[in-house]
């Protein structure tokens, strides 16, 4: 289950850098890989506001390999953003190594695998989460990436903490856990649900406690209900995990890794930015978009970022209306004026969950 345990902020002195192999981070608030929003503009943004890292929004392998001038945008990187994760996705074991090594060629610094999708239409086409159900499929796709990249690149694996609760899901955790690292992963980052929860009920932090305790110096990331930044300190605590990965809760708020900075520092949390802050975030936002997509397609593309940006204006239902009927950018301009003139005070974001990920699904259409 979440847990809000109580603990001090910990001090500048306790701050633990994170390593994913030879990459090392100076923050352990990293940001996820985000089906559908975290392609270069949102990781630059997340980047510029203190995340030390972040992974691409997860890619099938085999539209990487056999599709080569679809898969090329989301293959983009911009300089600024190193270090940067490529996620990969598939079913077939034979098609990561070469897929993997396309990233690499690319300019991703590590590569990640994805075993904890739970969206039903992936796990019927036997990708992401399904991977729990088969360590021996699972262990050979480790050991095809692992041995398809530079040794210099870190592998890296997404998982869940299981199919299901039962026995028999625990054991097959552990199999492909322990038998990831044995064949070179750097690091294991995993969601404390079950790929059968999907997005539903809390994530379980004693797992995760457990799991440390399990892997010993081998470094685990944690995920799952990570909302604000005090919830990002409260599991590094809790659980001992070596760092944790931000996924819905950084969509429309990438301050939340500034923020997170500023509690490990040991000082007080930041106020929300103001509206006069959040402005010129959306506008890079949208600026940086404009040059990956175009001015149309990217207006269109925004509003779901939009919507999540409007959660922390202080009339937020007005200016989330504002941004779900933006479909150019003199749309936008004139929410701008309209909304963003005046500078004042943000609000806390409220503290419900965002709607869940359509997860591999910017990959399986083709869209990036």
């Amino acid at each position: 289950m979440s847990i809000t345990p109580e603990v001090s902020t910990p001090s500048a002195a306790e701050i633990r850098p994170l390593s994913i192999g030879p990459v090392q981070l100076d923050s352990p608030v990293v940001q996820a890989a985000l089906s559908g929003y975290s392609d270069l503009p949102m990781r630059v943004i997340s980047r510029r506001l203190g995340a030390p890292y972040a992974l691409c929004e997860v890619m099938l392998d085999k539209v990487i390999v056999e599709t080569r001038n679809r898969g090329r945008r989301s293959l983009k990187i911009a300089e600024e953003e190193h270090p940067v994760g490529g996620q990969l996705m598939g079913s077939d074991p034979q098609m990561f190594g070469p897929a993997s090594l396309r990233l690499v060629e690319s300019g991703f610094d590590v590569i990640d695998i994805n075993f904890g999708c739970p969206v039903k239409k992936v796990l019927g086409r036997c990708r992401g989460g399904f991977h729990l159900s088969q360590p021996e499929i699972a262990l050979e796709i480790v050991s095809r990436v692992r041995d398809a990249v530079p040794d210099e690149i870190p592998v890296s694996v997404k998982m869940r903490r299981g199919i299901d609760d039962s026995d028999e899901s625990r054991d097959r955790f552990f199999e492909i856990f322990d038998g990831a690292f044995d064949r070179g992963v750097a690091a294991i980052t995993v969601h404390g649900r079950t790929v059968e929860q999907r997005y539903n009920g809390p994530s379980n932090w004693d797992f995760l406690r457990e799991l440390k305790q399990h892997a010993g110096p081998r470094t685990i990331l944690g995920s799952g209900d990570l909302f604000t930044a005090q919830a990002c300190i409260d599991m590094l605590r809790y659980t001992g995990v070596d760092g944790v990965t931000v996924a819905r809760g950084a969509i429309g708020n990438p301050w939340i890794f500034s923020e997170a900075r500023a509690l490990l520092a040991g000082q007080p949390l930041p106020p929300p930015p103001s509206v006069h802050a959040q402005r010129e975030v959306i506008a890079e936002h949208f600026r940086l978009a404009e040059e990956c997509y175009g001015p149309v397609r990217s207006s269109r593309m925004l509003r779901k970022n939009g919507i999540q940006y409007a959660q922390l204006h202080p009339q937020s239902e007005e200016v989330r209306k504002a941004f779900i009927a933006c479909k150019d950018p003199d749309d936008w301009q004139a929410a701008f004026d309209r909304w963003y003139r005046e500078d004042l005070p943000g609000r806390v974001p409220p503290q419900e969950e965002p709607p869940p990920l359509a997860c591999g699904l910017p990959a399986a259409t083709g869209s990036v």
